[in-house]
């Protein structure tokens, strides 16, 4: 057996991200920029209110003014050529522009309106200063800053701000097309009654799942029965098609050569047979088809799901120019004991994460932890690393994988 830091240098050495590429801002959440991003203008672009009330010359007020006539209306999206001279004031909108004059505006709920000889008039007592409830220009970007390195994976605030700038592309690591194979006589998709051997494939549907949410661009490929040539020719498929391949089931001890056999032969040899110091999914293949990285995953439901997110997942992550490629594991405390024993591997045990009044995770283990106990991991939302050894006691602290959210 191998450590699973072995098997990660062995993948991540070969993986490189992807061609960069030029995408639509709307397309672009979960991407990495491959380019420095700088502002080709201000934000705001022109001084505006940060209230709706009255636009006002400082000066004039500071002169010990105590009426203003209002000469105008100024609402958001208005040019705001209105200006104004020292005993003058316009409506102001939030928003608005400033008008050319005003360096201040009052609030509404600070001022009195009165009428005169068919004219409108402001007067107010509240003291106000320089600026007060003005946004000026650039004070949020100013042209030509530099706002995001390449390598900075973008969400909703990114590209709110990438829109606000005008900018409707952005050069990025695309999302991987991550093709998926499960491989086997045993396997049915059909819903009805299940013939004798026969086993309905779950974990294609798991794999698609799992690429989605980590915002990659799942591929099925379907079903494969142990037939040499048929397996040759999906291999081929997934290979020119997709730019990377996830296939689960034949890389175990015993298992037909089928799978063994025509990878070897694909990859020119390069295929890398593992038996990894882990449980579940101690079995595990990898190597290419041309340029195309193949993963080779246990065929048990569990140990394919763990196989992918300890091995392909930080892959993938690679491949999309991700400075992240892991999970950052959390310290958590078991709420009960957690029992394994001494087999040289250590053991990714599914566990229920909980956050409690005193702010600590604690986890509880699943009853069943054997590889093909498929609804353990659904019930479970984490994954305790335990170490090799006799297991841990209540109370003690454990590194753990938060998969969901808590």
């Amino acid at each position: 057996m191998i450590e699973l830091s072995q098997a990660l240098k062995v993948v991540l050495d070969t993986i490189s991200p992807l061609p960069i590429s030029k995408t639509p801002l709307n397309d672009c959440d979960g991407l990495v920029t491959a380019t420095w991003i700088c502002a080709s203008e201000s934000i705001p672009p022109f001084d505006n209110t940060a209230v709706d009330g009255f636009a006002l010359n400082y000066d004039s007020v500071e002169a010990g003014n105590a009426e203003f006539e209002i000469i105008g209306t100024i609402a958001a999206g208005d040019a705001g050529d209105i200006p104004i001279s020292d005993l003058m004031t316009v409506r102001i909108m939030t928003g608005a522009p400033m008008p050319p004059g005003a360096d201040c505006v009052l609030m509404v709920e600070d001022s009195i309106v009165t009428e005169k000889n068919g004219k409108s008039f402001l007067s107010f007592a509240k003291k106000i200063t320089r600026y007060e409830n003005v946004r000026k220009a650039g004070s949020d970007i100013t042209k030509d800053q530099f706002l995001f390195p390449p390598g900075t994976q973008l969400f909703a605030g990114h590209l709110g701000v990438l829109a606000s700038l005008g900018i409707h592309e952005v050069e990025v690591f695309p999302r991987a097309r991550v093709g998926i194979i499960s491989t086997g006589n045993e396997l049915t998709n059909d819903s009805g009654p299940l013939q004798p051997g026969q086993i309905r494939d779950s974990n294609r549907p798991t794999l698609m799942s799992l690429v989605r949410e980590m915002g990659a661009v799942p591929v099925d490929l379907g079903t494969i029965k142990d037939d040499t040539e048929i397996l040759r020719k999906g291999f081929l498929n997934a290979a020119t098609s997709c730019d990377a391949v996830l296939s689960s089931g034949g890389v175990s001890v015993g298992d037909f050569d089928y799978t063994t056999q025509v990878l070897d032969e694909l990859s020119n040899g390069t295929m890398s047979w593992m038996q990894i110091a882990i449980k579940p999914a101690k079995p595990f293949a990898f190597g290419h088809i041309g340029s195309t990285p193949i993963f080779g995953l246990p065929g048990n439901p569990v140990s394919s799901a763990v196989s992918f997110e300890l091995l392909a997942r930080p892959a993938i992550n690679k491949m999309m120019g991700r400075q992240q490629l892991f999970r950052t594991p959390i310290s958590a405390v078991a709420k009960t004991d957690i029992r394994r024993h001494f087999d040289g591997k250590i053991h990714f045990m599914r566990v229920t994460a909980m956050l409690e009044a005193d702010g600590k995770v604690y986890i509880e283990p699943q009853s069943g932890q054997s590889s093909h106990l498929l609804y353990s991991m659904a019930k479970s939302n984490a994954l305790a690393i335990v170490p090799d050894g006799d297991g841990l006691k209540a109370g003690d602290q454990v590194d753990t994988l938060i998969l969901r959210m808590l």
